[in-house]
């Protein structure tokens, strides 16, 4: 078991592993073996007030890890916590650091946590373009205003464009974009990502089927209904995906949707992180951390007039 301790800025507490433990002076995230019989999220409460002497408040599962270490195979299971009582301080007489997913500033840090330090630079909030609807132009005026209140990953998914529209579309969502700092990613077409200069390309459930290399970009998200199509994303090494629909979308009338309890099933041990989809709107944003997602894809839901 393992704590993402974070802070309501993004930043994160890594702990240095004192002398006299495997991997002494490497750095890692805090926590520790579950007892037998214990409840995971017991284990943490515990863990953190043993090492770090505050009371976990409010935890929500995330990713599950496996690595094999010269001296022992782990199995991770990583929880987020963002509130706690109690003043950090190390108990063992290790060192601690509050650090930045976009900049790193102690090492060595253990090899386990490299995807997990990748997972922790995606924003909670994942928005599908919804030109179809709102018409090119006022879409691209409410990308611009969405960016500004602190969006910062977008899929561009316009199926009714003809191809050379869509890449003259894109680019301006990528230019519009970059000026933010945002990412932006493309869906289905790898091709057009690479010569629009995207981030990334959106995989289709249907190219998960199909695929046996990583597409050759930065990010890489797909799109997932069930079990199966979650594994094959995590043996494509993709780099996050979303999953639904969970809830009913005027996008597939007459489908319930699989709901907030098959979901979470579906999540208990999935490597990466994923976005919950499908009729999601930003309250259930929290909902959504409790079943162990990493946030939320929003298509008419992220571009309010």
């Amino acid at each position: 078991m393992a704590a993402v301790v974070q802070r309501p800025d993004g930043s994160f507490l890594l702990g240095q592993r004192p002398a006299g433990k495997a991997y002494a002076g490497y750095w890692e995230f805090p926590g520790g073996k579950i007892e037998p019989n214990e409840a995971p999220l017991a284990a943490l409460g515990r863990e953190l007030c043993e090492e770090l002497g505050i009371g976990v408040e409010c935890a929500y599962p995330w990713l599950t890890r496996d690595y094999d270490y010269a001296h022992a195979a782990v199995r991770l299971r990583f929880f987020r916590v963002v509130r706690w009582a109690g003043e950090l301080r190390g108990r063992e007489n290790q060192r601690f650091a509050w650090q930045s997913p976009a900049a790193i500033e102690v090492e060595p840090l253990l090899p386990a946590n490299a995807p997990i330090l990748r997972a922790l630079r995606l924003p909670p909030i994942y928005a599908i373009s919804n030109a179809a609807e709102l018409g090119g132009q006022e879409f691209l005026r409410r990308l611009d205003q969405a960016l500004a209140r602190g969006l910062r990953l977008l899929q561009v998914r316009e199926k009714q464009l003809p191809t050379e529209k869509l890449r003259r579309y894109a680019g301006e969502a990528v230019r519009i974009a970059r000026a933010h700092g945002a990412r932006v990613l493309v869906n289905n077409d790898v091709e057009l990502a690479q010569s629009i200069g995207a981030d990334g390309v959106h995989l289709t459930a249907a190219q998960l089927g199909q695929l046996t290399l990583r597409p050759a970009l930065e990010l890489v998200g797909a799109s997932c209904h069930d079990a199966d199509e979650l594994a094959r994303a995590q043996a494509l090494g993709a780099d996050f995906v979303v999953l639904g629909p969970v809830q009913p979308t005027p996008s597939h009338p007459g489908a319930a949707g699989m709901g907030w309890e098959k979901f979470a099933a579906l999540l208990r041990d999935c490597t990466l992180p994923v976005y919950a989809l499908g009729g999601m709107r930003p309250p259930d944003l929290e909902t959504a951390w409790r079943a162990g997602a990493h946030g939320i894809g929003m298509m008419r839901g992220a571009w309010p007039a």
